[in-house]
């Protein structure tokens, strides 16, 4: 059976403001140079998309630090992105598995996924796969559609828990529901071999078309060749 290799990559920062009344940016910077920290937090979403300013990474990870140091999820989690990629600050995937962690150990997926990208990877840490999938777990069980297809790739390899092929399945399964491209593609594999699942062609070329109309090039050259 051929499936991904190669775990998804990061996922991006998150861009919504803290509370439902979405302040100016002057009227946010005056209360963030006030210590409030979930005016602090919204004041580097700001800069990092130039909603009301010039876009600024530099001042964005700023401010995102001094909401993270006072336990905003949200801005360790964009700190700890920017530290991984280099944004706004000097890249430090150290740096970026210490924000991600502080986020994660609050419960919030999308960092519980970044961690597991650097357990799986060994980038800021020890590679640990293992741990990456008790943190790919947290994400997916969050309902995460690239952390259940993940975890989905750790149960077919067996990497960091025992290869569990029925357990891959199922987490391809919920992953490929939420319209991620490369769980369908990785269902469709399995159903043309009848790995984990029964083999139906059918449900293989359900799932590959899925994923070949989302952009995923493998699946739609699969696709091809078993038409041919």
């Amino acid at each position: 059976m051929s499936v991904i290799s190669k775990i998804a990559g990061l996922f991006s920062k998150t861009t919504q403001k803290s509370g439902n009344n979405r302040p100016d940016f002057f009227r946010s910077l005056e209360a963030a140079e006030q210590g409030d920290a979930s005016a602090q937090y919204n004041i580097g979403v700001m800069y990092d998309t130039g909603q009301g300013v010039v876009k600024d990474a530099a001042e964005a990870a700023k401010w995102f630090r001094k909401a993270a140091e006072q336990g905003i999820a949200g801005a360790q989690y964009n700190l700890g992105y920017a530290y991984a990629k280099g944004e706004g600050v000097t890249k430090n995937e150290a740096e970026a598995v210490k924000w991600y962690l502080k986020a994660a150990e609050r419960g919030l997926a999308n960092a519980q996924h970044n961690l597991g990208n650097m357990y799986a990877n060994g980038r800021g840490t020890a590679k640990d796969e293992a741990e990456a999938v008790r943190w790919y777990r947290k994400a997916a069980e969050q309902g995460l559609a690239h952390a259940q297809n993940n975890i989905g790739l750790m149960y077919a390899k067996g990497q960091g828990v025992a290869k569990d092929d029925a357990e891959a399945a199922k987490w391809f399964i919920k992953a490929a529901d939420q319209e991620n491209r490369d769980a369908q593609f990785n269902l469709g594999i399995m159903y043309i071999h009848g790995v984990g699942v029964q083999c139906d062609s059918g449900k293989a070329r359900f799932w590959l078309m899925k994923s070949a109309q989302l952009g995923h090039k493998q699946a739609a050259e699969l696709l091809k060749s078993m038409q041919a």
